[in-house]
């Protein structure tokens, strides 16, 4: 039997196999399923407990595992269409409906089927996470005197003052809180700064789980647009005199999705227009420590050249490390910093004591240094690979800035490219890419696609991707030529 290496395709070896057992009947050991498919032992626990979670499987402890009875199709099925009226009614007072829509982030969250090349994902490929260093830290983090205990509210002293340097600027430990990642903290922001019902300024394109999180807490993102330099000044400023918003949300360094870096004499403009709207700027400093080897001397985080309190700065560890590493920064001054600590005390308390440990323990360590040097070689490497092969292999699709860090390449389609049926192509040519609409909170001016290199194998798997993606451009476009 040929050896199944993951989790996923055992179960879907042992999926395929539970015809041959009657419901109630035992499935072989777990010996004999480490023997046969040549997996360790918590493989096949995790890939039982799969089906198990399927509904497909029955595991009893000392038992074993067995084929799970078929479920009881007599029984009437419940009556939620209630729930219909009961949901809109509850937002009938919204001045924005709190309608959320995920798909925007789930396509970088939800893993492709197997053999479909990832050019979505929105975090590093397990061999460009740390895993080693991350349980080291982890195991060190264990066995630190009160490990276990609660942590102080606003997050560990040291790890506080160890993001604080990081910012610069004069940012002291005490005016940083620890978040359970820059999901969390954005969404800690946005709840503190603006009531429901406001508009807040979002660059365009941008991230579409800020967008999320805008409308799910009925705020109003009007749009504005970026360049290759970052946000354009005189339409930030115009639309805060049309909005009257007092927030403007931006990812100044390696933008996503345009990987834009706000140019050094825009970003003195931008705090002197948002602070004469008397206005914060959430800056959303996702990806400062995934910069490419050639990227040079990195601008400071606005949050550095802000004595007057404007900026709330998010940092975190996420992207660099695991998306299971959820550990970051909100940053501010002034009494904003309390009522960010209240609103983020009252949704999760505070960040699990164990993984704040852990992040201590991670960076202080030489691996970290080395960890990010590695990365950074790597991320250059996948990005030159997959910059030449669409030169080759696509030259229709338009790349208007290479970025110096961050994951990914933001690509604009040929006027009158369907963005959504190239997606489908795509995906069954067995290549997963992002459609460009969601990062759009009006009508985009274009149709685009953004294409991560972060999240495949390879350099090989990156060339294989764009051949793929070629195939599928093909076939959207014939009819065109027809």
């Amino acid at each position: 039997m040929q050896q199944r290496s993951s989790v996923g395709e055992l179960a879907d070896e042992l999926r395929g196999e539970l015809d041959r057992y009657s419901p109630g009947g035992k499935l072989p050991s777990s010996r004999s399923l480490v023997e046969r498919f040549r997996v360790s032992p918590v493989t096949v626990s995790r890939a039982l407990a799969r089906l198990a979670a399927e509904g497909l499987v029955v595991t009893r402890p000392g038992a074993g595992a067995f084929r799970a009875e078929p479920r009881d199709r007599g029984a009437a099925a419940g009556d939620t269409s209630w729930q219909e009226v009961a949901l809109s009614a509850d937002g009938a007072a919204d001045l924005v409906p709190r309608t959320v829509d995920a798909s925007g982030v789930v396509v970088s969250l939800a893993a492709p089927p197997p053999g479909v090349v990832e050019f979505n994902g929105g975090y590093l490929h397990p061999s460009l996470q740390p895993e080693r260093a991350l349980a080291a830290a982890l195991a060190r983090a264990g066995r630190r005197p009160g490990a276990w205990g609660r942590p102080p509210l606003e997050g560990l002293p040291e790890l506080r003052e160890w993001f604080a340097r990081g910012i610069g600027g004069g940012v002291t430990a005490a005016e940083v809180l620890i978040a359970a990642g820059g999901q969390s903290a954005l969404t800690t922001a946005l709840r503190a700064l603006a009531p429901p019902g406001a508009p807040v300024l979002v660059e365009s394109p941008t991230y579409p789980g800020m967008l999320a999180i805008a409308r799910s807490a009925g705020l109003r993102p009007v749009p504005v647009p970026v360049d290759q330099d970052g946000v354009r000044p005189s339409l930030l400023a115009d639309a805060f005199r049309a909005t009257g918003a007092r927030v403007f949300v931006c990812q100044p360094l390696f933008q996503n999705p345009t990987g834009a870096v706000l140019a050094a004499d825009r970003r003195a403009e931008v705090l002197r227009i948002a602070r004469a709207a008397g206005a914060f700027v959430v800056e959303d400093d996702f990806v400062r420590r995934l910069v490419h080897e050639d990227a040079g001397p990195l601008p400071s985080p606005l949050a550095a050249d802000d004595p007057d309190g404007v900026v709330v700065h998010v940092g975190s560890l996420t992207k660099a490390t695991s998306p299971s590493f959820r550990v970051s920064a909100l940053a501010a001054r002034g009494p904003v910093l309390e009522r960010l600590r209240a609103i983020q005390i009252v949704d999760t308390f505070f960040v699990p004591r164990p993984l704040q440990e852990a992040a201590v323990e991670l960076v202080g360590s030489p691996a970290w240094p080395r960890h990010l040097r590695f990365i950074s070689a790597e991320l250059k490497t996948r990005r030159d690979t997959m910059t030449a092969a669409l030169r080759l292999r696509l030259p229709e699709l338009a790349l208007p800035h290479i970025p110096s860090g961050g994951y990914h390449l933001w690509l604009r389609l040929p006027d009158g490219t369907d963005e959504l049926a190239l997606t489908s192509a795509a995906l069954r040519a067995g290549v997963a890419l992002t459609p460009g609409r969601p990062y759009f909170s009006a009508e985009p001016p274009a149709a685009h696609v953004r294409l991560s290199f972060a999240a495949v194998a390879g350099a090989g798997e990156i060339t294989e991707g764009v051949r793929r993606l070629r195939t599928a451009f093909e076939e959207v476009r014939a009819p065109r030529r027809a």
